[in-house]
């Protein structure tokens, strides 16, 4: 049985964090996280689930819970949310098909999964369905909110309309691709990637920092996820015939560059 965070209680009865650290949950981070946006809690322990509701609530977010994957899916479909925290651990549709099923649907909502499984490859895993970022139980709730923060602040940002490198375009509100008159189908993590490189364009962009910005997770020396993934890029965005937009600096990391 995947153990589940309990909160503890103080001698003077207030709740703490989900972790042994000590932090009230009552100290909010330094940099309070955008109000007025909705969230959807997915989880199946009920008092957890109620927790992070009341916690939210109080930090004026509007917040919808759902136990399991199905009613996850019905609310999804009947509103609008602004971020999604997923437990993987659900009953019936487990939380990582449900992720398979929003990224085919809603491939820009910002989704913060919680895990009791702590291995490098589950982590990756889900990474790779495109949750944005994670929290292995326990957590500490004032780091939850933080994370909460980072991923609402970064999909709010305004989107700056197109990139250009050579004749690829990039359209961050149409989330779309563009090589010439041929349009390139990415899934959401190539995206990711690609947009990183066209922020980046002409600079060469290490495998630890995709691996931080791209995946959310420390540069793990033994997986070849970045480099398989470029490889998935370079076959849609460098067809034969064409000049080649991304270069490998051997030992280094990737460049985006027109020549």
């Amino acid at each position: 049985m995947i153990p589940r965070p309990v909160p503890s209680t103080s001698p003077g009865g207030d709740e703490r964090a989900f972790s042994t650290s000590g932090d009230p949950i009552a100290d909010k981070p330094r940099v309070e996280a955008s109000i007025g946006t909705r969230v959807l809690i997915v989880e199946d322990d009920i008092s957890l689930g109620r927790f992070l509701s009341r916690e939210l609530t109080t930090r004026h977010h509007f917040v919808d819970v759902s136990h399991d994957g199905e009613s996850a899916l019905e609310n999804l479909q009947k509103a609008s949310y602004d971020l999604l925290i997923l437990d993987l651990n659900l009953p019936g549709m487990d939380g990582m098909t449900l992720l398979h099923q929003v990224r085919m649907n809603q491939p820009s909502l910002p989704v913060l999964v919680l895990t009791a499984r702590s291995r490098t490859e589950d982590l990756v895993k889900g990474l790779e369905e495109g949750a944005n970022d994670y929290l292995v139980k326990p957590f500490s709730f004032r780091e939850l909110l933080a994370r909460v923060h980072v991923l609402l602040r970064r999909n709010a940002v305004p989107e700056r309309g197109l990139s250009r490198v050579g004749d690829l375009t990039v359209n961050r509100e149409e989330h779309s691709v563009v090589r010439g008159n041929r349009r390139i189908d990415l899934t959401p993590r190539e995206f990711a990637i690609l947009e990183y490189l066209m922020q980046n364009a002409g600079k060469v962009v290490s495998r630890a920092t995709l691996m931080q910005e791209v995946w959310n997770v420390a540069f793990d020396p033994t997986t070849n996820i970045v480099d398989v993934y470029m490889k998935y890029l370079r076959d849609k965005i460098d067809i034969d015939g064409e000049t080649k937009l991304i270069r490998t600096i051997r030992g280094v990391g990737y460049v985006l560059s027109n020549g």
